[in-house]
C-alpha cells in the first residue's frame, strides 16, 4: 500500500501483507489453545508449572467470546463462509460476531457491500441464515 493511500477496512484498503493473512476465528483459536493445553497436562506432573498467566486469559478469553463450541460447528462455520469468498477478516469478523440480520453484517463488515463485489442483499441473508443455522444445531 503506498503512502498516500489511507487504509479503509470498510473500502478493503487494508494492505497486501494483510489481505493474504490468515486469520482464526475466537472459535478456532480455542480449540488450538485447548488442545495445547491438554498436552501441557498429560507431559507434566504439575501443569500449573507449564502454562503461563497469558496462556491461560488468553485460553479464558477465546473460550468466554467463542460463538461455537463444537469442533464440527466451527469446522462448518468457515466452510459455508468460504464459500462467499470473504477476504479472511472478514470471514473471521462474521465467523466471530454473528450477525443475526443483513443490516447488522453490513454494519459489521461495510466491505462486504463493496461496489464490485458478488454480495447482493440475497447472498448476504442466506449468509446469516446459514450461520444461524449451525449455531441452532450446535
Amino acid at each position: 500500500m503506498s503512502g498516500e493511500e489511507e487504509e479503509n477496512a470498510a473500502e478493503l484498503k487494508i494492505g497486501e501483507e494483510f489481505l493474504r493473512a490468515k486469520c482464526l476465528m475466537n472459535c478456532e483459536v480455542a480449540l488450538i489453545l485447548e488442545h495445547k493445553y491438554e498436552q501441557l497436562q498429560q507431559t507434566s506432573d504439575d501443569p500449573m508449572n507449564q502454562v503461563s498467566q497469558v496462556f491461560e486469559k488468553s485460553l479464558q478469553y477465546v473460550k468466554r467470546f467463542s460463538r461455537y463450541k463444537n469442533p464440527d460447528a466451527v469446522r462448518q462455520v468457515r466452510e459455508i463462509l468460504s464459500r462467499y469468498q470473504l477476504a479472511e477478516f472478514e470471514l473471521c469478523v462474521l465467523g466471530n460476531l454473528c450477525p443475526e440480520t443483513v443490516e447488522e453484517a453490513i454494519a459489521m463488515v461495510p466491505s462486504i457491500k463493496t461496489k464490485g463485489r458478488a454480495h447482493d442483499d440475497e447472498a448476504i441473508e442466506k449468509m446469516v441464515n446459514d450461520l444461524s443455522l449451525i449455531k441452532k444445531f450446535e
